[in-house]
């Protein structure tokens, strides 16, 4: 099959064949119909993630189930899936108590080792030489993963489209359920209108939140946001972001979303909450990074600052499912630029310059 190959840190995204893999116990063959380009793959060929190389990475897929292991009993060879990035053993201590999306084997192999559960990789080159998997390795024609990081594409679904369900939509939907505790009628700012931020946005509306305001650097961005749903809109190039902020919410919102991942904007989401609100962190930096909270007014006026790493896929791929069947979702509307499996490097590229707006996707399968 093809694959695009990543050999080194900063490295392209060569086009190489690889040998078909095969699914083992717990686990299905994916059929790659696209896969979404998500700037943690960046962090991780660049090497401010570390990861093991040669790799495959792209986490975001949806396709066609072509094969399943032994003992995968809810989906059979046939099915449209979607997969989602976080790829739950459904065992560990973190699964059986309800938090898959802190999966230990998910962490310990996949994260750190670039391997599947049993700690070897499904991937190979020709010459038998391994090759390292980030989540399922989403950026081949074919990929295995564990059955249960996979739902069923809803009645009506889009099969390419979906693929943003996994990653961006799922880790709008672990932060604002589950971390921020989203009812109807709440105030919400999102801090950065990149591809998890817009998908925040979206998300943020079709839960029922009642005022969302989009916070970013980028007029195309922001009026993205506004067509995904945002109810205002902050340039922070313009003005100071947190006092607008507090001038649109009267004072601050009850949640911040901050989906950058820098130490300043980190601080301005901690500054944009209202008394008693609550901040959930979701951007990604470079190992290491720490940013600075003004202490006095963090415990007087008892704001939360929590992180959140992506949602639960056995029970928020079906509810994200259900979104997108109700018309209250729709995935291909955050997505912006499409390209082929061969254009992998280029489409990083471009998501590196910043001149990706929303979600760009990798069409694997041309007849799909």
């Amino acid at each position: 099959m093809r694959a695009a190959v990543v050999r080194a840190p900063s490295g392209s995204f060569e086009i190489v064949d690889l040998r078909n893999p095969r699914p083992g116990p717990g686990e299905i063959l994916v059929r790659i119909a696209a896969c979404g380009v998500c700037h943690t793959d960046l962090h991780v060929r660049d090497g401010s993630v570390t990861f093991p190389f040669p790799a495959v990475l792209g986490h975001e897929v949806s396709g066609t189930v072509e094969a399943v292991g032994a003992g995968v009993a809810h989906i059979s060879a046939g099915q449209s899936v979607v997969g989602a990035f976080v790829m739950p053993c459904g065992t560990c201590s973190m699964c059986t108590s309800g938090r898959e999306e802190l999966c230990e084997p998910f962490f310990a192999h996949n994260r750190l080792n670039g391997t599947l559960y049993d700690g070897t990789t499904r991937l190979f080159d020709g010459h038998g030489n391994p090759v390292w998997m980030y989540s399922m390795a989403g950026l081949a024609e074919y990929a295995v993963m564990p059955a249960l990081a996979a739902a069923p594409i809803p009645s009506g679904g889009h099969l390419k489209d979906s693929a943003i369900l996994g990653c961006a939509f799922l880790t709008a939907y672990g932060a604002l359920a589950h971390v921020g505790g989203l009812r109807p009628g709440s105030s919400v700012v999102v801090v950065g209108a990149g591809g998890v931020g817009l998908s925040t946005v979206a998300v943020a509306k079709a839960l029922g939140a009642d005022q969302i305001v989009a916070v970013d650097l980028a007029d195309d961005r922001l009026r993205t946001a506004v067509h995904l749903g945002a109810t205002a809109v902050v340039n922070a190039a313009a003005v100071d972001p947190v006092e607008a902020v507090r001038d649109i919410t009267g004072g601050g919102a009850a949640l911040v979303l901050e989906a950058i991942g820098r130490p300043g904007t980190f601080r301005q989401a901690t500054e944009m909450a209202a008394d008693g609100g609550r901040c959930v962190m979701v951007g990604i930096a470079p190992v290491g990074t720490t940013a600075e909270i003004e202490i006095t007014r963090l415990v007087r006026r008892k704001i939360q600052v929590c992180g959140s790493f992506g949602g639960r896929p056995r029970q928020d791929l079906a509810h994200l499912g259900q979104l997108v069947a109700d018309k209250l979702l729709d995935p291909g509307a955050l997505i912006s630029r499409r390209f082929a499996l061969e254009e992998a490097d280029l489409a990083y590229r471009l998501l590196s310059e910043g001149k990706i707006v929303g979600r760009a996707l990798i069409e694997v399968q041309a007849d799909a």
